[in-house]
């Protein structure tokens, strides 16, 4: 038998899916897909981070008698190639977004695709209520998996025996250059493994559930890039936490969370044109400013919180889950802009960027999709800062120009606006006005009688 191994989101070679199924010869490969970096910004962190991960797990393949054949293409060209070398099928890990299935939908008619749950503890197939349909609310489906979470380990795979290289010019590998890309600076959390990073987190567990709302401290995990490009599979990480010496209460916390990642991607598979329209199918009558719009990416709202945060994620394509729900909710409500838009741009820079949680979360946050925040529920960015950074001290970190000003007016509404020594933008829109007319709008849309 001659079988394919397509590393794809699986950058590890422990607890792997397909390193476990295969069997006899193997050609273990990568492709660069020109589908997905023509898309990207030539400066993308991602791609760095990406091309690093690569060219360990190459090694670490190595280790264990294989390699790592690389290819820039994209996947039809190279897998038309291969289709003359007579593979039996090709070993891979599941994708539920759309152009994922589209993708393994062409190269399953050029050699079979075998698809394994790898990404994820569960496929979303396999959890539906007692009336055979899907759930739509977090809670009642976390709780039906209590047979998951409430265990102590969960099963990982091991590396089949007597595996075959097959002889292949794996010495080729594109540089980064060839590939489009400039060698760009990583936050140094990206610098270290996922062992490390849990070891680190081990330490700050404890207090986990109380400083995670607060961004400016470092109280939490760093390891969604990890999970996200499978330098650790989500059993392996679930295990590692389970292991810590900490309260239950604490990890348990934790693991939650990783199942709301299971909760998004179960609702985009079961619901697909979620990645593209409302899940909950109301019409908003959303606000078409461009300017709005860009004034948001740029982090020149007039509102120093989400300023901070937007400038923060520009710079280094990470924010803070807590900044994640106040600028989102600022966009689509006190903007009363498409949480498309927004979705859209986080996905060009998001260095943890995954489709189903990114679309999951913002539906959430706009107020359309599972599960969603009520819609009369809208963060008050100033409320916000002053309770969960108190002194200004992320604000001031990444806006220069308000390190000397006093932490109450930035957590004041038209504050830092009121000091005249400052030339700091103007407020797009008042905060009060803004939650009024975004509730009227979602009243309306949701057919609510005022």
């Amino acid at each position: 038998m001659k079988q394919i191994l397509w590393f794809r989101r699986d950058l590890r070679i422990i607890d792997s899916a397909i390193l476990s199924n295969a069997k006899d010869e193997v050609l273990p490969i990568f492709i660069f897909d020109k589908n997905i970096l023509d898309l990207l910004h030539k400066d993308d962190k991602r791609v760095t981070f990406i091309y690093q991960s690569v060219l360990r797990v190459k090694e670490q393949l190595k280790s264990i008698g294989l390699d790592l054949a690389i290819f820039y293409a994209e996947p039809k060209e190279i897998f038309s190639k291969l289709q003359k070398l007579n593979f039996d099928s090709v070993l891979c890990s599941v994708d539920f977004d759309s152009y994922a299935k589209l993708r393994d939908d062409e190269i399953d008619n050029i050699i079979p695709l075998i698809k394994f749950t790898d990404s994820f503890i569960l496929h979303p197939k396999d959890v539906l209520k007692s009336d055979k349909t899907p759930y739509k609310v977090f809670t009642p489906f976390y709780k039906s998996l209590e047979y998951i979470w409430d265990s102590s380990k969960l099963e990982e795979k091991t590396v089949a025996k007597n595996l075959k290289k097959i002889e292949f010019d794996y010495d080729s590998v594109p540089t980064l250059e060839e590939l489009g890309f400039k060698k760009q600076d990583l936050p140094t959390f990206l610098n270290k493994s996922a062992d490390e990073l849990v070891e680190e987190f081990a330490s700050k567990i404890s207090n986990y559930q109380e400083d995670r709302d607060f961004f400016y401290k470092s109280a939490t995990s760093n390891l969604a890039v990890h999970l996200r490009f499978g330098l650790i599979s989500p059993r392996t990480l679930f295990n590692k936490i389970k292991k810590i010496d900490a309260l239950s209460s604490q990890k348990d916390f934790y693991i939650r969370e990783l199942f709301w990642r299971e909760f998004y991607n179960y609702i985009l598979y079961h619901f697909p044109k979620s990645e593209f329209e409302n899940l909950n199918q109301i019409e908003v009558n959303w606000n078409q400013s461009e300017e709005s719009l860009q004034k948001w990416c740029e982090g020149n709202t007039g509102v120093p919180l989400i300023d901070a945060a937007m400038r923060y994620f520009n710079e280094t394509g990470t924010m803070h889950n807590r900044l994640r729900m106040i600028v989102s909710s600022y966009l689509t409500k006190n903007l009363l802009i498409d949480w498309k838009k927004g979705e859209e741009y986080f996905a060009s820079k998001l260095l943890d960027y995954e489709a189903s949680s990114n679309i999951g979360s913002w539906q959430w946050a706009a107020s359309t999709g599972a599960d969603a925040v009520p819609y009369f529920r809208i963060f008050n960015p100033y409320l916000q800062s002053a309770k969960f950074d108190k002194d200004a001290i992320f604000i001031k970190s990444v806006i220069p120009e308000l390190k000397d000003v006093n932490a109450k007016l930035i957590h004041s509404e038209n504050g830092v606006q009121s000091n005249i020594f400052l030339d700091y933008p103007k407020q797009l829109v008042s905060i009060e006005y803004s939650r009024k007319r975004a509730i009227e709008e979602f009243k309306r849309a949701n057919n609510e009688k005022s």
